[in-house]
């Protein structure tokens, strides 16, 4: 049977299979054990604190009749009803799928004594719930395992899933009707769109860290198709017996945005209920969704925790679980505890392998009190706050394989040396002004990093070493243990921006057509740069990069190296206050006013001519 989304015939590829040896299950079956207080999975991993009840594959139907799996887990001696939280997640449910910490060196500091071995891969662990007085509901969305139908890569479609289960779920005989959601990743991403359906018994949410727009966000950032994270996701982390969205594909027959893609973005505006949103710097995949969802959420009850480590380190941390008991116990069991009384903006900043500062409390996001300033490169590499006189340009060999990070002679770099403290937090952008004269079009990368009193450029460990067990030179460099800094990226053809749903801080890019790019012109570039939080001292540096390869390491070991950008001979950034003499394509007359939908930018004196950076200062 074909799918359809939003009118869009749908391409289906098959998932991993149940029974390959990496997807770690053992079939279906249905059936009720109690485990006794002190039971322990294996000797490895650590005990349940009560007697529990575990209730395996159970039927959770949907309005199709499709009829889906869940695994609940509820203390054995409790109230006569619980409220239960929901892990959602095509991933595998209570200790089974491809994904577990296992796969990343050092277990991001989260031994496997600290877990039970049934907690579903990015969800809160059974045995430190059921415990605290909750029921975990681990559900195997649509088409994973044993679960009916084809699996869904998010939208619209998983929110109305979500729906029924959560009605489901709500009405079992040990329910107190009282129902959230919790989890990472895709278990953070999927609470976006089920919440935005409103289903009646789903009390709150807690979307410890996701994106919002899975085009932008993920799988096009910039316009810039990035597969390999996705081809490493959809072979061996999505397991099923009959077929998935090859979303892939869909990016190849569709690579501009349509309403297939609109489908797969969040819509903050009809969701309404308390919201606890998790959110870090080191991710490549989650940090701005989480915060653009914060922004725009049309709640009022919404809490934003910015934590200075990795997502599944700060999961099982005390702090992120007694936060959210105190979350939950409000809005699940009405307690009248001081949780209205938490800041509703707690952020932390990054030193880079110093301890970092936790929790400076803010009332809002961005930062109502952030002074944007401009700095501008200059022919000399550096960021100086006026804009140089003289004219210059450089350039980059934009199509040779990346080198070693932080060792790559094609990558462009300007610096600023900061003369008294100061705190880049929030959003970022790089406006260059930029050419190709081999090719007609260009894929840009931007990143900001933090350099020493000496000029050494830093990464940030995002784990402390005594959680690692680790000396800082056995870490290896993968994005789970390593934040080099805040990037941004463009796709030169794409650099069209959406008018209507742009932000002083934020262009949003409407990719609904390609503007290619004669070969030598000058275009604008407008690049925002995910959001962060950093710490500089008196003479610390600040650097701007500019390159044609990406410059975030990869997620997985085993993605090192797979993603190539489309671009070809030498970019070059166009610098100083003479206008480049390829105006005659985009100039306007100053007195206009400016379309950011079309090609053209407006004429701002003589700044016209200048390539931008935008940091954002507290």
């Amino acid at each position: 049977m074909s799918l359809k989304i939003a009118g869009f015939d749908v391409a289906q590829c098959a998932p991993a299979s149940p029974e390959a040896p990496s997807s770690h299950y053992d079939g279906c079956k249905p059936g009720t054990t109690t485990f006794p207080a002190g039971f322990q999975k294996t000797p490895e991993h650590r005990t349940f604190p009560v007697s529990t009840i575990f209730e395996r594959d159970i039927e959770v139907p949907l309005r199709d009749g499709t009829k889906l799996r869940a695994d609940v887990f509820r203390p054995a001696v409790s109230a006569p009803k619980l409220p239960a939280l929901v892990a959602w997640s095509p991933y595998g449910k209570s200790g089974t799928g491809f994904f577990g910490l296992d796969l990343v060196p050092g277990r991001v500091g989260v031994p496997q004594s600290r877990l039970s071995g049934f907690e579903n891969f990015e969800a809160p662990d059974p045995a430190e719930w059921t415990a605290r007085g909750y029921a975990i509901v681990n559900v195997n969305s649509r088409g994973a395992f044993d679960s009916e139908g084809d699996v869904r890569w998010f939208g619209t479609a998983e929110g109305r899933d979500g729906y029924d289960a959560i009605e489901y779920i709500a009405g079992l005989p040990w329910c107190s009707g009282k129902v959230s959601l919790v989890g990472n990743s895709w278990l953070g991403t999927s609470q976006w769109y089920i919440a935005a359906e409103n289903p009646p018994h789903l009390a709150c949410i807690a979307p410890l860290e996701g994106f919002s727009d899975f085009y932008r966000e993920t799988l096009c950032r910039g316009g810039v198709p990035y597969t390999p994270f996705v081809r490493f996701l959809g072979t061996l982390g999505i397991i099923g017996r009959n077929q998935q969205e090859d979303v892939l594909a869909m990016i190849q027959k569709h690579p501009l945005m349509n309403a297939y893609w609109e489908d797969k973005r969040a819509k903050p505006q009809q969701i309404k209920i308390p919201a606890y949103i998790l959110a870090s710097y080191s991710s490549c995949l989650h940090t701005v969704g989480s915060f653009r969802m914060f922004e725009d959420l049309e709640s009022t009850d919404k809490w934003l925790r910015v934590h200075p480590t990795q997502e599944w380190h700060d999961l099982y941390s005390s702090e992120c679980v007694n936060d959210l008991q105190l979350f939950f116990d409000h809005f699940l069991k009405g307690e009248q505890n001081n949780w209205r009384d938490t800041p509703r903006v707690r952020m932390s900043l990054l030193r880079y392998n110093e301890e970092p500062e936790l929790n400076r409390r803010f009332d809002n996001w961005p930062v109502p009190s952030t002074d944007y300033r401009p700095l501008y490169l200059s022919g000399d590499r550096r960021l100086t706050e006026s804009a140089p006189s003289q004219a210059a340009t450089l350039s980059y060999q934009s199509d040779v394989p990346a080198l070693q990070v932080d060792a790559d002679p094609e990558e462009l770099t300007f610096e600023y040396t900061f003369s008294h403290r100061s705190n880049l937090v929030g959003y970022s952008k790089a406006v260059l002004y930029m050419s190709c004269p081999d090719a007609d079009d260009l894929d840009v990368f931007v990143q900001l990093r933090k350099a020493d009193v000496d000029g050494n450029i830093l990464q940030n460990i995002n784990i402390p070493l005594r959680d690692l067990q680790l000396k800082a030179s056995e870490v290896v460099s993968v994005n789970t243990n390593k934040y080099l800094g805040p990037s941004g990226v463009l796709r030169a053809s794409h650099r069209a921006i959406d008018a209507e749903r742009s932000k002083p801080h934020w262009a949003l890019h409407s990719h609904l057509e390609e503007e290619k790019v004669p070969a030598g012109t000058v275009v604008k570039l407008e690049i925002g740069i995910w959001p962060s939080g950093i710490v500089f001292q008196p003479g610390e540096r600040l650097v701007l990069k500019i390159a044609g390869h990406q410059m975030v390491l990869a997620e997985f070991e085993p993605l090192r190296g797979e993603f190539v950008a489309n671009n070809k001979g030498r970019h070059v950034v166009h610098m100083g206050q003479d206008y480049p003499s390829h105006t005659k394509y985009y100039q306007v007359p100053r007195t206009e006013n400016f379309n950011p939908g079309h090609s053209q930018w407006r004429v701002l004196g003589r700044q016209a001519a200048q390539a931008e950076f935008y940091a954002t200062y507290l």
